[in-house]
């Protein structure tokens, strides 16, 4: 082989991994092998996220995120949201992730509470003004998969500033918008559910595509509402982090991850 084949060989490889170098992984990859099913399949529990989950929080500050310093702080790879005897508020108030308006998502995170605290993670959600606290910017109207101390509502679907309560942990429910939501279906006892949530931490996974949103709890479905109330939902918006009106609290969440669909 003459020395010019030789060098116009080499230039052509260099050139095609370039080019490939560029590209994302999955491309350089090719495509994935396809699953082909076999009788005796079952499914099966997944260990660690699926591909596409991006992190949101990076642990240390609340970059990306907006609030009233007054209540939250980030260290330690903990969110901490905080209300204190000489911080006492009047009305909700949240931390609002500012990295986009998501629609269709899964959304994962831990979360630890104290007893007497109250929060809750809202979704599709907007800013609106508050008539109690007209100072507080940070006030939401939207979902929310909510959370307290004492186990009471956790798991439940309430729409903040809205339609209030839209599923009840252990339900699956249509909202029509003509009249309060009807119960499909069971998805299990509330107490029963509400005994698999820890005074520690707590694993959330939210499931919003469409018109279903699904809220789980340590890997139990805990409420599934099927929202056909067109002029009443959201299908795309904010999501935040609630402290609540009352006493003093804490809420802590951790590992944020989001994943669009």
């Amino acid at each position: 082989m003459s020395t010019i084949v030789t060098t116009e060989r080499r230039r052509f490889l260099a050139s095609l991994l370039g080019g490939l170098s560029g590209l994302p992984l999955a491309a350089q990859q090719g495509p994935a092998t396809p699953y082909v099913p076999k009788q005796s399949d079952r499914p099966e529990a997944l260990r660690g996220d699926e591909p596409g989950f991006k992190a949101i929080f990076d642990g240390k500050t609340l970059a990306g995120w907006e609030g009233d310093p007054k209540y939250w702080r980030a260290a330690g790879g903990v969110m901490t949201g905080e209300i204190t005897p000489s911080t006492l508020i009047k009305s909700n108030t949240f931390l609002i992730w500012r990295g986009g308006t998501p629609k269709d998502f899964e959304l994962k995170v831990d979360y630890r509470i104290t007893s007497g605290g109250n929060s809750g993670i809202n979704y599709r959600s907007v800013v609106v003004p508050d008539t109690v606290t007209p100072g507080n910017r940070f006030a939401m109207r939207g979902y929310q998969c909510d959370i307290d101390g004492l186990n009471r509502y956790t798991g439940n679907n309430y729409e903040e500033k809205g339609r209030l309560f839209l599923a009840v942990r252990g339900q699956v429910t249509h909202v029509t918008g003509t009249r309060s939501p009807i119960v499909l279906s069971s998805l299990g006892d509330n107490t029963d559910l509400a005994a698999l949530i820890t005074s520690d931490w707590n694993s959330i996974h939210l499931i919003v595509r469409g018109n279903v949103l699904m809220h789980m709890v340590n890997g139990r479905a805990m409420s599934v509402t099927i929202d056909d109330d067109v002029a009443g939902r959201k299908m795309d918006g904010l999501i935040g982090v609630q402290v609540h009106v009352g006493g003093p609290m804490k809420i802590e969440y951790r590992n944020w991850r989001l994943k669009d669909l």
